[in-house]
């Protein structure tokens, strides 16, 4: 009898889960992004963050906040089949010290269950059919610091990982990332985020019950339960940003950032153990209310279906609305490469409660 939610379910999982195996790519979800300014500049913005989300981009950059501050967004991405939920909050604790916490939630619920479709007798039965979700969480905790000294910034993360497939499997995962800034009177601004630097883990659970109804069913796989340990290598991002004021309405901040991985991968710049690709951003002011913004990044080398080396990149464009405290957001944004045509919508809101007292 065969099994097609679960086999692909723990295919998936013997796939991606090794015993004390570092993967290239493992909780992905957490790189996709936050916040629909940054997302409108490609993400180019580890060195400028300096708000609520900054918690996830650059911990040092809560610093920069004044008050209390609350940001969300929501997003749909492939064709509305996954959603992606966040909501972050951060605060002074006073003009040295700087708290924040964040939530993600990304997941693909309502899957059909279709294990039991067919009974033992042979017979289909839709009345058997369930749904069930395939969910990822991170809460993190952030801590800024300003060293007097040397006028450096510093934050750290402390992440929980929670990864959820129905009944089928679930893990526990810890994680910690090391931000920094330094700026020059405001104008030149400069950022390192370290992510991951302690290599982040996941601890798997497989529900050996659901696992032995698909072991075996095609000669070859799903002989053998997945391991249960999956590593998520560090990751850095450098940046530099520059900021321009044009008379006294007008203004143009560019970012480029580096962004590198201690792996090969299809990165415009790959060796071996080393992986890098640049990532550009750039926004317009007007009047501190009225902003626009484009990016282009994630430049990848590919081959088309002739067999030629190609190179693929990332653009992205949105527009930004503040007023008296209220900030909404908008990008236009690719979750992959351009040739996907999987572009989404996306806002984001942040309040600022200096606005309010």
């Amino acid at each position: 009898m065969t099994r097609p939610i679960i086999f692909w379910t723990f295919t998936l999982l013997s796939v991606t889960l090794y015993a004390q195996t570092s993967r290239k790519y493992s909780n992905e979800f957490l790189n996709i992004g936050v916040d629909a300014g940054a997302l409108g500049m490609a993400s180019a913005v580890v060195a400028s963050s300096g708000d609520v989300h900054s918690g996830y981009w650059n911990p040092a950059g809560l610093l920069s906040l004044e008050d209390q501050q609350m940001g969300l967004m929501h997003a749909s991405y492939f064709a509305n089949i996954a959603n992606y939920d966040y909501a972050a909050f951060a605060m002074p604790l006073d003009q040295d010290r700087a708290v924040g916490i964040s939530l993600i939630r990304f997941g693909v619920d309502n899957i059909l269950n279709t294990t039991q479709l067919i009974d033992s007798q042979g017979n289909i039965n839709y009345d058997n059919i369930t749904l069930f979700s395939a969910a990822d969480y991170a809460l993190t905790f952030s801590f800024a610091k300003r060293l007097q000294l040397s006028g450096i910034e510093l934050g750290g993360n402390a992440k929980i990982i929670r990864r959820i497939i129905g009944d089928f499997a679930s893990s526990w995962g810890f994680g910690f990332d090391l931000g920094m800034q330094y700026k020059i009177r405001d104008r030149w601004q400069f950022g390192l985020m370290l992510r991951d630097i302690t290599t982040t883990f996941n601890t798997w659970q497989v529900n050996q019950e659901a696992f032995s109804t698909i072991s075996g069913a095609v000669f070859g796989q799903n002989q053998e339960a997945p391991e249960t340990t999956e590593l998520t290598l560090p990751k850095t991002q450098l940046g530099v940003s520059r900021l321009l004021e044009f008379r006294a309405d007008m203004s143009l901040r560019a970012e480029l950032d580096l962004n590198m991985r201690f792996t090969q991968t299809n990165d415009i710049i790959a060796t071996q153990g080393f992986s890098m690709t640049p990532a550009l951003g750039l926004e317009f002011g007007y009047l501190d209310i009225v902003y626009a913004r484009m990016g282009a990044g994630n430049l990848q080398n590919g081959v088309d279906i002739f067999g030629d080396t190609t190179t693929e990149f990332q653009p992205n464009l949105g527009l930004g609305f503040k007023y008296k405290g209220i900030k909404v957001d908008y990008a236009l944004t690719d979750i992959g490469d351009q040739s996907t045509a999987l572009y989404s919508n996306i806002f984001s809101l942040t309040l600022d409660w200096s606005y309010f007292r």
